[in-house]
């Protein structure tokens, strides 16, 4: 197959609504889902073929040329692709860098990349430090819950790429729903948490926290967000002016389609799906020629 439909993997954090689910035609087993991972080898969260095969188990039997050239320095899956719709701020958190994350956690660090499908007035983001400060300070910071009050504060808003290499501080705040494109690791070093009680990782967080001013916004040019894992850009069909688009899939590396919004045909040598909002696909390495047709908001992501 050189098209995969796939079927996500879904969490039902605290913190998390039902728009994925009412909106997004995310299928759950639960009333919420807070995280929608779309395109997951993560033993946490694996996506599913449609037919029911676990991509993972999919990728084993074929072998990892079909993943492309790109992936072989790579021992696992690079990426792990989400939807999150936070109905609640979540928590102020850290991940560690690959070095630091093989060691003390065995697998991969984690840098990411957001993508704003919606938020309400008045959400925000936090992203890095406002200045540089101590690791003193941060101590004593996190202990008097005084941490977000250094903390750089970012209007979100729809359409806004932000990318959060490893090791820079942040969290999504209530009433954001958007895209993230992340190494494959589930590593968090949670530091603060709104009194929700659940544990924190004080020492390990501040082993790998940049304490320097950091954020950074469409760091990938020319692409939409690009660094040594992942490459990510945007496609857009309006269906009048511009109803159909091609690409082509060589033997360096697979493509995600991850649709944001709107509904229409993908087509790859014989074989073809209709899509719809919510829908992610993965065309193997080397299928050659894609199209895509209809009215679409859909990210691209690839692996340099």
């Amino acid at each position: 197959m050189a098209i995969l439909k796939l079927k996500p993997a879904c969490k039902n954090y605290l913190w998390g609504g039902q728009r994925l689910i009412e909106e997004y035609g995310i299928e759950s087993d639960d009333k919420i889902c807070a995280e929608a991972w779309t395109l997951s080898t993560h033993p946490d969260g694996l996506s599913t073929i449609e037919g029911g095969t676990i991509l993972a188990e999919y990728i084993n039997t074929n072998g990892k040329d079909i993943l492309g050239t790109n992936c072989r320095r790579f021992k696992d899956f690079p990426i792990l692709v989400k939807f999150i719709d936070a109905r609640e701020n979540l928590s102020v958190q850290v991940h560690p860098t690959d070095d630091y994350a093989l060691i003390h956690e065995g697998q991969f660090g984690k840098s990411e990349v957001w993508y704003i499908l919606d938020a309400k007035e008045n959400s925000k983001l936090l992203c890095g430090f406002k200045k540089k400060i101590s690791k003193e300070e941060f101590i004593a910071r996190i202990k008097n819950n005084s941490l977000i009050e250094v903390l750089n504060v970012v209007p979100a808003k729809k359409g806004d790429v932000i990318f959060i290499p490893a090791g820079t501080i942040h969290a999504i705040g209530k009433g954001i729903l958007l895209a993230e494109i992340q190494q494959n690791s589930n590593v968090t070093y949670r530091v603060y948490d709104y009194g929700r009680n659940r544990p924190l990782h004080i020492d390990k967080a501040l082993d790998v926290t940049n304490l320097n001013p950091t954020i950074e916004y469409n760091n990938g040019y020319p692409h939409l967000a690009a660094c040594d894992y992942f490459a990510v850009d945007k496609l857009n069909l309006d269906g009048k002016i511009l109803s159909e688009a091609c690409g082509f899939v060589d033997e360096k590396t697979f493509l995600n389609v991850l649709i944001l919004d709107g509904e229409g045909k993908i087509v790859c040598g014989d074989e073809e799906f209709f899509y719809r909002k919510g829908d992610s696909f993965l065309l193997t390495a080397n299928s050659g020629e894609w199209k895509i047709y209809g009215s679409c908001d859909a990210l691209l992501t690839t692996i340099p």
